[in-house]
């Protein structure tokens, strides 16, 4: 699992990074003073897994950055503070809640939780979907609504579900971005952000890393952008 570290304390963060490599299927990418730097990280790639964040932080709470994340990855909050245990479960990405000092036992049943989510997620058969040439049928409250697939603008992922923009009407399925990716023409449709797959022939305007779909910006990963620049008709 690729992780990130978001912590204000410099010792803090090099003793979650002292624990992350003592577990061989832990890779620590980035770590981060802030959550504004996170922010920013979280926007430009997709290859984050898990996250270690602090509570409190100067001016941006870790509750705060959570919030910001349209599909979040799994998140561990590692904090001195015991009295935000219960709100923090209200959030289905985190995976568990770890009060410093952190000892490598508990902190390896973390990332075992942390892992295991990620299993069941990847696992788990998205329901609901079918598509036949230009046709997809979703299920929604247990009625298979057909669409038309070239009217499809933007596809974007809401935690355990996706919002399905067309022409005329938006759908929310019980689904992920990866089972509807695999039912979409790769001629027509990119994924261009974690949370995001567009009809490149929708596009109306691109600037540094967004493209203007409709009405929506969409943040375009800079892992992405190589092949959207590809699929563009460039003069």
């Amino acid at each position: 699992m690729n992780c990130i570290i978001i912590d204000d304390e410099a010792a803090a963060r090099m003793i979650i990074q002292q624990l992350c490599a003592q577990l061989d299927d832990l890779q620590v990418v980035e770590e981060f003073p802030n959550a504004i730097q996170a922010i920013k990280y979280m926007n430009q790639n997709e290859d984050v897994d898990l996250i270690f964040l602090d509570i409190h932080m100067p001016d941006f709470t870790g509750f705060d950055f959570i919030q910001t994340l349209t599909n979040p990855p799994q998140i561990i909050l590692t904090t001195s503070d015991r009295n935000f245990a219960i709100e923090a479960f209200e959030y289905d990405c985190i995976a568990d809640y770890l009060v410093k000092p952190v000892e490598l036992p508990r902190f390896k049943r973390a990332v075992a939780k942390a892992q295991s989510r990620i299993n069941s997620a990847s696992s788990t058969e998205a329901i609901g979907l079918d598509s036949s040439d230009n046709e997809l049928y979703v299920n929604i409250d247990r009625r298979l609504i057909k669409i038309d697939i070239p009217s499809i603008y933007l596809v974007e992922a809401k935690g355990d579900y996706i919002q399905v923009k067309t022409e005329t009407k938006n759908y929310t399925v019980h689904s992920t971005l990866k089972k509807i990716a695999d039912k979409l023409p790769s001629s027509l449709f990119l994924k261009v952000h974690r949370s995001y797959i567009i009809n490149v022939s929708k596009i109306i305007d691109i600037e540094d890393n967004s493209v203007l779909i409709k009405k929506d910006v969409i943040p375009v990963s800079r892992s992405n952008r190589p092949e959207l620049m590809k699929r563009l008709n460039l003069l």
